[in-house]
């Protein structure tokens, strides 16, 4: 079995157990999503949706968000961890959006990238998740599994991206980088993983290396 139909293989495994390949993140609107990325930096998207029903009650309209002072923004996402840069970018990208973008979430990776706190991987899930467009998100779960498989090598999230891109159909992409997070919780823990009932087990070069 060569490397692009190991990948079909583990692409159809995470199918079957993960059907619904669905953000954890709670958002109704597009720029709302874009805060909880930003919110979700090193902390849990759990602790996230916990935080931003009472944040998007008292900011409800993305004007209100550009308006917000920092400070207020501040003390409803401190749980968050490093709330002062999180809430700082927050307010400005909301700002950017009215000024720069009519008020919507850009549709491109260029433009993504001009908005405070907006990296690679965020501006991936936003296109994803809001445009349906090839997206590979590279987060701690996508990297720590893709390397266990075999399908991508080293830890630096912008090069394990291009290998991804090299192999994964471009359609599956997004949805295959949210099943390997929700595997990631569920199954391939990093701590105690239960390889015993791992559907990717028989393509785990981890594995293999052991026995």
């Amino acid at each position: 079995m060569d490397l692009r139909q190991r990948t079909e293989a583990i692409i159809d495994a995470l199918k079957e157990a993960y059907p619904a390949a669905l953000c954890a993140l709670q958002y109704e609107k597009d720029y709302e999503l874009m805060i909880s990325v930003r919110l979700s930096a090193q902390c849990t998207d759990a602790r996230v949706n916990q935080v931003t029903p009472a944040l998007f009650a008292r900011f409800p309209t993305l004007e209100s968000f550009a308006r917000a002072d920092v400070a207020e923004v501040e003390a409803y996402v401190r749980t968050c961890g490093f709330f002062r840069h999180k809430a700082r970018d927050i307010v400005l990208a909301c700002q950017m959006l009215l000024s720069d973008y009519g008020g919507r979430v850009p549709d491109n990776m260029d433009d993504l990238l001009r908005l405070p706190g907006v990296g690679r991987k965020t501006a991936n899930l936003l296109l994803g998740d809001i445009y349906h467009k090839p997206a590979v998100v590279c987060d701690t779960h996508c990297i720590r599994i893709t390397n266990k498989l075999g399908l991508a090598r080293g830890k630096d999230p912008a090069q394990v991206e291009r290998q991804l891109w090299d192999i994964l159909p471009p359609e599956e992409s997004s949805d295959f980088c949210h099943r390997l997070v929700l595997h990631g919780r569920a199954v391939c823990t990093a701590r105690s993983p239960r390889c015993g009932e791992c559907v990717l087990a028989p393509y785990c070069q981890s594995l293999t290396a052991q026995s």
